[in-house]
């Protein structure tokens, strides 16, 4: 991943980005300091927060939206949006693999289909992805099926990208 540009954002797109995270997550995202860095061949964008790889743009039909990186979600953990799976998905998912119904233990029932959802393990709550849901999360728990999209998880490029 190679940096395209980087630049402060402005006051009201970091007002943005603080609405959409309380609001979708329940997360009060404090910073100082708020740079956008575009990557090429990537379909995210990256804004540093104190200089940490905390909030994603996800390009996609749907538009652009601000959310939580793995790193970000793991330093600023979220109230809503989230799935859980068990330690038996937690390998699968970590390297990057869709959500199934039979590994998730609980789902935000606010989360709508299309949504970003953050994925997270139950025995210590630390998020492994970040992903689009394919179902309402009342929708999730079950036996069969994928149920989460995998976009972004632990050890991927955007995991590891610095400056």
């Amino acid at each position: 991943m190679d940096v395209k540009s980087r630049h402060h954002l402005r006051s009201d797109a970091v007002a943005e980005i603080r609405e959409t995270l309380a609001e979708r997550l329940g997360v009060d995202l404090e910073g100082d300091s708020f740079e956008l860095v575009e990557l090429t061949d990537s379909p995210f964008d990256l804004v540093l927060v104190d200089g940490d790889p905390d909030v994603l743009y996800h390009e996609d039909d749907g538009g652009r939206e601000p959310f939580l990186t793995v790193r970000g979600a793991n330093d600023h953990p979220p109230e809503r949006g989230v799935v859980t799976v068990d330690a038996g998905a937690v390998s699968f998912v970590s390297d990057g693999a869709d959500v199934m119904r039979p590994g998730i233990t609980e789902a935000d029932g606010s989360i709508a289909e299309g949504d970003l959802v953050v994925v997270a393990e139950e025995t210590h709550g630390k998020v492994l992805g970040v992903g689009r849901a394919l179902v309402d999360g009342d929708d999730m728990v079950g036996d069969s099926g994928k149920v989460v999209t995998s976009l972004h998880h632990v050890g991927d490029d955007l995991y590891e990208f610095s400056i």
